[in-house]
């Protein structure tokens, strides 16, 4: 059925002639009587009664004007949802990131929300080696993870530079330094994450490569407990500086660099290469490209 025959429909219903009908739409009388005329064809039915002169409705036609009042609505609500989108007013942007990854995201979501207060942000937990597939799967638009993928279906954007740091209390013996050695922290009782990383397998082999040894007496699932057991002064532990960025600047813990363990990773924003992003989307990889 032909949204614009069912439009004709509803000018007739209101103005209760043809003729006038017409000249609101612009349109000529012929051209109006032979959009009604196949919508009884398809409908089977007579919709106005010709013998009335004031474009009086057949039981049918009352019908049809209902659904056709209906049908326009939802077109108009249509139109108005799109427009929405693209200018913002509404819509979600869907991100995943991991435990390390998410941080980054804090103040571009901070400054995102500034801008855009309509536009939901939905972040959920991700294992780095699988949100390319979820990017390509549709599952999120957005995923940011600390490697360039292989996957040459996914298009990623370099958007900010990490590196491990030591953190520890601010009365710990180690306070006085902005670095040390690994050999200095062989005496030391370390706090790590317990999940397999990168990050982990590197810091094992420094220490194997200059002899010390490793000390892991308390192991967490999480990074913000590792922190707290940080600060309560119960070890010391190897964090990427990103996680313990703002303890850092708030003189809650103290971020000590590790002469060998430059160990510096790029963060990536990813995308499906070939997929089309929702306007929200876009305008958080736009935001996220000033914030570099």
């Amino acid at each position: 059925m032909d949204i614009h025959e069912l439009e004709v429909l509803l000018v007739v219903a209101e103005e209760k002639s043809f003729s006038r009908a017409a000249k609101v739409l612009h349109r000529t009388q012929p051209a109006v009587s032979q959009a009604i005329r196949r919508l009884e064809s398809e409908v089977g039915e007579k919709l106005f009664d010709r013998s009335s002169k004031d474009g009086t409705l057949t039981h049918a036609g009352e019908v049809l004007l209902d659904f056709a009042r209906q049908m326009l609505n939802l077109r108009r609500s249509a139109k108005t949802a799109i427009r929405d989108l693209k200018e913002l007013h509404h819509g979600k942007v869907s991100i995943s990131a991991n435990e390390h990854t998410v941080f980054y995201l804090l103040p571009l979501i901070d400054e995102f929300k500034k801008r855009h207060p309509l536009i939901k942000i939905d972040v959920q937990r991700g294992v780095a080696s699988r949100i390319p597939k979820e990017i390509m799967a549709r599952e999120v638009e957005l995923g940011v993870i600390s490697f360039k993928p292989k996957d040459s279906s996914v298009k990623s954007l370099a958007v900010s530079m990490d590196e491990l740091v030591l953190i520890v209390s601010l009365d710990h013996q180690l306070a006085g330094k902005k670095s040390v050695s690994v050999k200095d922290l062989g005496t030391e009782t370390f706090i790590a994450h317990n999940a397999p990383s990168p990050y982990r397998e590197q810091v094992i082999e420094k220490f194997a490569k200059y002899k010390t040894n490793l000390n892991i007496s308390v192991e967490m699932p999480s990074l913000e407990a590792i922190k707290r057991l940080v600060e309560l002064g119960v070890g010391v532990a190897l964090v990427p500086k990103l996680t313990a960025q703002s303890e850092i600047d708030n003189k809650q813990l103290l971020g000590l660099s590790v002469h060998e363990m430059k160990l510096e990773r790029k963060l990536h924003i990813v995308y499906k290469r070939n997929g089309v992003l929702s306007h929200a989307a876009k305008v958080f990889l736009q935001l996220a490209r000033e914030m570099k």
